[in-house]
């Protein structure tokens, strides 16, 4: 269930302290790995910190991050369990995601954090994670066509839902590659609540990155851009620079983000394959870009295995990603833990939107709901040409989870054998 408001939250945490300073980042597209740069610069100044970050990728703990690491499962139950027990007693009637977030903000206290750095999760002026009380700076990444159903029809509307995380007297870190109308929106907000904008330096960024030697898509250069400006904004006696901080970024590691991994456990297959949460044309748009300049370059046709959430643009995904030539393996993911109101589109209308955009009938196939004859198919029907996973975080999530499981029959095989 989705609900948006601030009030079942409020009573939800009222008993608990925020002695954090909190980092809040909202956003269409490059949110979580915002967020992801900003707790490893943290962790680089030995700045404890905690992440709450959503969807979950395996674990619905694994949202939750202190110093870097996903807390326990124990603790996460323990918390969960508690803040459960407050919502009936109290009868809050409290949201999933509410009864997550004040989990995740349980956990901060309890591990005595100084910073906390929080995704918002949908929207923004009425999303659970907006009851912050000690923010030090808030950032806006890009913004696009998302949950409009939620938000607003227009990129205005979703716009000014996102601005509502800006507080007065906090500086207000702003992606400059937003849409015009878009970044007008948010000045205005910003005038109107009495909090500065700053815009990150993207092209200052890339150079320094060049100088470095180091090699960045360009949506993640402008990502670490506005990571490192609000690192330095909410440090100020930490600043660094970016070039000090590369190395525990290179070290993080950020699953289903243009990750480069291996299925031969469960396909055979022994060439790496692309595993992404592109879920949004504007995700999808930067992860046709990385397909066309690293994939495609030398004239291979793409074997793409996708699924979808029910409700997205998958027609303005797919002529982005596909084209004549290229084959699709569709399927539907896994029930999502804890977010019963997440279903799958059916892999038929996403063949058929496949077919549409030129991917010839032939070229086509159904796993249904079966993720791992998706891999397989998908491996099979590529031979030694590129495959890549997309359209959804969930997908990554069963991908994740289905490797996960073969790692480990694989180290029970080993003792019994």
């Amino acid at each position: 269930m989705i609900d948006l408001g601030l009030a079942r939250i409020g009573r939800l945490i009222k008993h608990t302290p925020q002695t954090w300073k909190a980092i809040h980042v909202a956003g269409t597209n490059g949110k979580g790995s915002i967020c992801a740069y900003i707790s490893a610069m943290l962790n680089a100044k030995g700045i404890s910190c905690a992440r709450f970050t959503s969807p979950h990728l395996v674990d619905r703990w694994d949202c939750i991050a202190i110093n870097g690491k996903p807390v326990s499962e124990s603790l996460f139950l323990e918390v969960e369990k508690q803040v459960k027990q407050r919502d009936v007693s109290e009868n809050i009637g409290a949201s999933e995601f509410e009864l997550l977030t004040a989990t995740a903000f349980e956990i901060f206290n309890r591990q005595k954090v100084e910073y906390g750095v929080v995704e918002v999760g949908l929207g923004g002026r009425l999303d659970a994670t907006n009851t912050l009380k000690q923010k030090s700076v808030t950032v806006i990444s890009k913004i696009g066509l998302d949950h409009q159903s939620f938000l607003g029809n227009t990129i205005e509307e979703i716009a000014l839902q996102k601005a509502g995380i800006i507080r007065q007297g906090v500086p207000c870190v702003v992606d400059g590659s937003n849409q015009q109308s878009v970044l007008q929106l948010i000045e205005q907000h910003a005038k109107e609540t009495g909090a500065s904008l700053q815009f990150p330096n993207a092209t200052a960024v890339a150079e320094e990155l060049a100088k470095s030697g180091e090699t960045f898509e360009p949506h993640q250069i402008q990502n670490l851009a506005a990571a490192h400006l609000a690192f330095r904004l909410a440090c100020p006696e930490h600043d660094a620079p970016l070039t000090s901080l590369l190395p525990a970024i290179k070290q993080l590691k950020w699953p289903g983000r243009l990750q480069k991994m291996s299925l031969e456990n469960i396909t055979g297959r022994q060439q790496d394959v692309l595993l992404d949460g592109a879920h949004n044309t504007q995700s999808a748009e930067a992860l046709s870009g990385y397909v066309q300049r690293h994939l495609r370059s030398s004239g291979n046709p793409i074997t793409w295995a996708l699924a979808a959430t029910q409700g997205k643009d998958m027609n303005g995904i797919l002529s982005l990603l596909l084209q004549p030539g290229d084959q699709v393996v569709a399927v539907r993911f896994e029930p999502v833990d804890g977010m019963p109101w997440v279903k799958a589109a059916d892999p038929k209308e996403l063949l058929d939107l496949a077919t549409q955009h030129g991917v010839d009938q032939s070229s086509v196939y159904s796993a249904g709901e079966n993720v791992k004859d998706a891999l397989i198919k998908a491996s099979e029907m590529a031979g030694e040409r590129p495959v890549v996973i997309a359209g959804s975080l969930y997908l990554v999530s069963s991908v994740l989870r289905l490797l996960r499981e073969k790692s480990q029959d694989s180290s029970e095989n080993a003792i019994w054998s």
